[in-house]
């Protein structure tokens, strides 16, 4: 079993980075033992778990400080994994430092052609970070997909203009997704309810696991 620290990320308000991340780390955590990184200053992926009355559900999340590289290194120490929600925002020393040390960032993305060419600031930082963390890998997922149709001609060129590429499994427009966080559990704490989403989550994760 390979360690891992993900990072997720995206400059942009409502893509659902939240989201992905703490079911992420709820998913991981029931395969070894899982840490979360609060490096969002809006510490929502921390409100949401401490909602949650399940400690069995959702790994405690840790508020990074002003040495990211040593709460991530730390963790490292007893945990398989590290779940980092990183600040919206395209560059600064957390989210750079984040990424120095991170084996994989994901960026979730909203499915439009406008949204993902919005990503062409982060590709580029990943691909500047690359050269420092060359191991580093670096994934789009689609959030709140309609269908499971294929991309759009439109939005095929917009993923090709970008330096990440764009992960096979991706996130469809669920209810579960806002139950969830309105019940303070993860996709995996709704039971029955969130089974769909709980596949997506799955498969999201073994596409991680496996590169």
């Amino acid at each position: 079993m390979a360690d891992r620290v993900i990072a997720v990320i995206n400059q942009k308000g409502g893509s659902g980075k939240t989201t992905l991340a703490l079911n992420l780390a709820a998913g991981l955590s029931r395969r070894a033992p899982t840490a979360v990184v609060d490096a969002d200053p809006q510490r929502s992926i921390s409100q949401w778990i401490a909602m949650s009355e399940d400690e069995n559900d959702l790994p405690l999340a840790t508020q990074v400080g002003v040495a990211p590289a040593v709460t991530i290194a730390r963790l490292k120490q007893n945990h398989h994994y590290v779940v980092v929600d990183c600040p919206p925002q395209v560059s600064g020393s957390v989210i750079e430092v984040v990424m120095s040390v991170a084996d994989v960032v994901l960026i979730p993305v909203l499915p439009s052609a406008l949204d993902l060419w919005a990503s062409v600031e982060m590709a580029a930082l990943v691909v500047q970070v690359q050269k420092k963390n060359p191991a580093l890998q670096a994934y789009l997922i689609l959030n709140q997909v309609e269908t499971r149709n294929a991309l759009s001609r439109v939005m095929q060129d917009a993923v090709a203009e970008l330096a990440v590429p764009l992960m096979q499994a991706n996130l469809q427009r669920r209810a579960a997704y806002r139950s969830a966080a309105v019940e303070g559990v993860s996709v995996y704490g709704l039971g029955k309810r969130g089974g769909k989403a709980v596949a997506e989550i799955e498969a999201i994760i073994e596409e991680v696991l496996c590169r």
